[in-house]
């Protein structure tokens, strides 16, 4: 059966929002799921809208079949719902998903930064410096997306410092959720300033090898998610699940 022609428009919305397969390593199969994937993460496709497969498909030059199996993929991980002769939607945000996330990622970081603060070398502090100058640099440019890519690589490097090599990858995949409605506050004003502040105590924790210090910045950091995204729910109520 013959794909509809989307118009120009949306496939033009689409692209836009998609970028190019270019960008993403792997087949062709993954490099669309890692697309559309970080379409969803980034929020340039809203929860609760609709996915129209073929202006994707149009937009990014591939056939249906690698869109299709990146939707399965993306609804296996909650991220689309896809409902029977209605159509396939970005999930809106669970407040219980998010607070497991948030309460397994404490979990993950807690004990990850107690067993580093111990035993973290002067190099790898210099990799620390180093990644918080750029994002205090990235702040004072107002450059919301280059500070979030350099906040995740913070708290890769210090999942990696552990040494334990499957650690980033359950992380990941514990705080999928959590990471998608982090997008949500960053634009708040003051609060990329305030996570470059949080950051810099952890640090300097770090600095001072104090493993109960570094918990505390590491859990004082962490809980300002619920805090900022409790009112959220309560305000902008057509993004959350209702259930």
């Amino acid at each position: 059966m013959l794909q509809p022609v989307p118009p120009p428009e949306q496939v033009s919305s689409a692209t836009a929002r998609l970028g190019s397969l270019a960008a993403f390593p792997g087949s062709l199969g993954q490099r669309v799921y890692h697309c559309l994937r970080h379409a969803i993460l980034s929020l340039r496709y809203r929860p609760g809208e609709i996915l129209r497969k073929p202006e994707i498909c149009a937009a990014l030059g591939v056939s249906r079949s690698p869109v299709a199996d990146a939707v399965a993929r993306l609804q296996a991980e909650g991220l689309v719902d896809v409902i029977p002769q209605a159509g396939t939607f970005v999930a809106r945000f669970s407040m219980q998903e998010i607070r497991e996330g948030a309460f397994l990622r404490e979990a993950i970081e807690v004990a990850a930064i107690e067993l580093v603060a111990a035993s973290i070398t002067d190099a790898q502090l210099q990799l620390l410096r180093r990644n918080l100058t750029v994002q205090a640099a990235l702040v004072a440019d107002s450059d919301i997306p280059g500070f979030y890519a350099l906040d995740a690589e913070m708290h890769e490097l210090l999942l990696s410092f552990t040494g334990f090599a499957k650690l980033a990858v359950v992380a990941e995949t514990a705080w999928l959720h959590v990471n998608r409605a982090r997008q949500l506050i960053l634009p708040v004003p003051g609060r990329v300033a305030a996570t470059l502040a949080e950051h810099r105590a952890i640090l300097a924790a770090l600095e001072a090898r104090d493993p109960p210090a570094a918990r505390l910045a590491v859990q004082a950091h962490l809980r300002q998610l619920i805090t900022y995204l409790e009112p959220l729910e309560r305000d902008r109520p057509e993004l959350f699940d209702p259930a």
